[in-house]
């Protein structure tokens, strides 16, 4: 219950100085306190149905040189406000969103120096958002954090579903271990073979964190609304099972550059007994603005193919246009270099694949290597690598144009930085022009190797910025981004909804590396799509890449749990990965990814249980239509797929792609089976899933 207002302001009146408040979420099952403890130091503490979450934690900073915005404190006011609304999404796994929280604001203010610091913190049916808010005061103007104490003390040794934290990169493989094994792990995991990395000198992990307890709670702690702010990691006291904010530091070790009159970003948990509903949570976009963008109508849920796992596959197919490396950006004449005769980004070759998209229904199609500078690709460090205007002489930008639109289809174009990001920013008007004035719609970014600035990570705060500062632009030229290798997403899609999708993660590309394990999908939507959708790129048919040439990988899916992706990994942006000719393999199969749909109504988390397995339903956006994906790890298991999402009363038609009897990822993995069965809301499906396998449903009424 929230403490009466009116005796918590007599008690300010009178000069009492408030130890400790306390409030709960809307359904009573939160309960948070808040208390100024030794030294004027604030502390919050959690509990979830009666049992202690989160003891006592500390809150605040420490500014540089070393200077306490931590302590000496006393509350100047508390105010407490409620809200229960409902709004509506430009796309997402649900149409409508319920926002219903209640929300403590605390006013604090140092005894010595004067400065004000307020916290807010919100509480909702399914988890805690708090932030740090910076009041415009004439005693303090502009600081640099030297540390953020925020803290999150479990005391317990729960499991953790983590990946290092790395203030370059976020695409090492999830590890499974009780917190107390992380230190013993983490320098193996580390060694992980990746474009660009900056290990956290202390022992940390990575946002979103995926937490289980032996009791059977199940916390996920991230962050919400990154906006002007560095990344949060989290560091691990392992004795005693406390995690503490550890924010990304530029290479001189300032962690932040704040001006008052700003926020922090939103410290989240998720919190609930039922893993099912840490899937279901809202709790991350309800803590991001609204949409800016007036009229959103130009942005477009897509399902795309491309040229792009051919590079992969090692088959021949290169991004660069030639094999000479002495290459000079403006100075080069490209046509007087000798072709490579392997590079993929061709006219006749792009044809192809707009042709292939517009038979069977997709709506555009990705091109990586159409521009100049993928010869120096490798020259990280170096400014000046690409060009985002000028294409390579067999890519013929106006006759794809012009082709592409009588096809009804769109050419996404792609940006790869090499973290060259002062010269992309340099680049960036100029480029979204040229996009906007060649029919381009969406671009997918990226930023492979080391940042230039060189005193900058891909995590801190000026590249945070940067992120931002690539959507908002492109908002203004009416252009959709993509973004690879970026920041992992806190929500701002909300906010941008032009910022259609991320990678920040490791996603198909490391399949061709034998870099992905069967329980890698089953865990993704418990940490890293907490934040927002993932370009994962699924769909790939031919699992056995030694069939191209000298590549000895292979997938650690079946054929049918690629199809299951499309459903469990989340993302208004799907790309159909594969090359053609495996999806005319695989017509019937193919099927199912030119059905399914990539904007929905509504979505029913029907089986979860993180790094084991994953079934979801959701229907399509106005449409009769629903899809179901289920997914499990190298485990076989026994799906329930409970139809009671469907509409009383009626009868549907499911065609059923699942894996075949003797199927499974490292054995099979092509088998599969298609059914078609009648079927209704009363009904609960029982379906087989080999090891590493998956299934897939697409249901319409008869």
């Amino acid at each position: 219950m929230i403490k009466n207002i009116f005796t918590l302001c007599i008690s300010v009146v009178c000069g009492i100085i408030i130890h400790a408040q306390s409030f709960e979420s809307p359904n009573g099952k939160l309960q948070l306190n808040f208390a100024i403890k030794e030294e004027g130091s604030p502390y919050y503490a959690l509990q979830y149905k009666g049992k202690t979450i989160v003891k006592d934690s500390k809150l605040g900073f420490i500014l540089k040189p070393s200077t306490s915005y931590f302590s000496g404190f006393k509350v100047e006011n508390i105010s407490y406000t409620s809200e229960n609304n409902t709004w509506k999404t430009v796309w997402g796994p649900n149409k409508e969103v319920n926002d219903h929280y209640k929300e403590m604001l605390v006013h604090l203010v140092q005894n010595k120096t004067g400065w004000k610091l307020d916290i807010r913190f919100r509480l909702f049916d399914d988890g805690l958002g708090f932030r740090y808010e910076f009041p415009v005061q004439p005693e303090l103007r502009h600081f640099t954090i030297n540390n953020e104490l925020t803290s999150f003390n479990l005391g317990k040794d729960y499991k953790a579903f983590w990946i290092p934290a790395d203030y370059d990169t976020n695409e090492f493989p999830v590890t499974t271990s009780a917190l107390s094994r992380i230190s013993g792990l983490i320098d193996e995991v580390r060694k992980e073979p990746l474009a660009a990395k900056a290990p956290s000198t202390s022992l940390a992990v990575q946002t979103p964190l995926m937490l289980k307890s032996q009791d059977g709670i199940y916390i996920n702690i991230h962050e919400a609304a990154l906006v002007n702010f560095p990344a949060m990691t989290l560091n691990l006291d392992d004795k005693n099972f406390i995690l503490s904010s550890n924010l990304t530091p530029d290479k001189n070790g300032d962690r932040g550059f704040i001006q008052t009159g700003s926020v922090s970003p939103w410290r989240t948990m998720i919190i609930s007994d039922d893993a099912r509903e840490i899937l279901s949570s809202n709790l991350i976009v309800n803590l991001n603005e609204p949409n800016k963008i007036e009229d959103p109508s130009w942005i477009k849920p897509t399902k795309y193919i491309g040229v792009w796992w051919e590079y992969f596959t090692g088959g021949g197919s290169t991004w660069a246009f030639s094999d000479n490396q002495d290459i000079r950006i403006g100075e080069t004449d490209y046509k007087t270099l000798k072709p490579n005769g392997r590079h993929g980004a061709n006219t006749k070759h792009v044809k192809e694949y707009i042709d292939f998209a517009a038979a069977n229904g997709f709506d555009a199609v990705l091109v990586e290597g159409w521009n100049e500078g993928w010869e120096d690709n490798q020259a990280y460090r170096k400014e000046h690598i690409y060009s985002f205007t000028k294409a390579y002489p067999d890519f013929d930008v106006k006759e794809l144009q012009a082709y592409a639109k009588r096809k009804n289809v769109k050419i996404i174009m792609h940006h790869e930085s090499t973290s060259s990001v002062v010269d992309y920013e340099r680049q960036l008007k100029d480029a979204f022009r040229f996009m906007k004035d060649n029919g381009y719609n969406a671009v997918k970014t990226g930023y492979v190797g080391p940042i230039i600035p060189r005193s900058e990570y891909h995590d801190g705060q000026w590249m945070v910025n940067h992120y931002r500062y690539v959507a908002e632009t492109a908002a203004q030229y009416q252009i959709m981004v993509n973004s690879h290798e970026a920041v992992r997403p806190t929500g701002l899609h909300r906010t941008y909804p032009n910022w259609i999708a991320q990678e920040s993660a490791r996603g198909t590309e490391f399949e061709s590396f034998n870099g992905n394990k069967p329980d890698h999908t089953t865990i993704l939507p418990f940490t890293r799509l907490i934040g927002g959708p993932m370009d994962y790129t699924p769909g790939i048919f031919e699992g056995d890449l030694s069939v191209y040439g000298n590549n000895k990988a292979k997938l650690s899916t079946t054929l049918t749990k690629q199809l299951a992706l499309y459903i469990t990994m989340y993302s208004p942006l799907q790309m159909a990965a594969d090359l053609i000719e495996n999806y005319k393999k695989y017509p019937d199969a193919f099927q199912f990814i030119k059905d399914v749909a990539v904007d929905w109504d509504s979505s029913y988390i029907l089986e979860a249980e993180p790094g084991d397995y994953v079934t979801i339903a959701r229907k399509a956006k106005n449409k009769n239509e629903w899809f179901v994906g289920s997914i499990t790890d190298e485990n076989p298991r026994e799906a329930t797929v409970d139809l009671s999402f469907l509409p009383k009363g009626q009868k549907f038609e499911a065609i059923i792609y699942k894996d075949g009897k003797n199927a499974s990822w490292n054995h099979n993995p092509k088998s599969y089976e298609i059914s078609k069965q009648k079927v209704k809301s009363s009904e609960k499906l029982k379906i087989e899933v080999a090891p590493g396998g998956g299934f897939a449903i697409s249901i319409k009424p008869v």
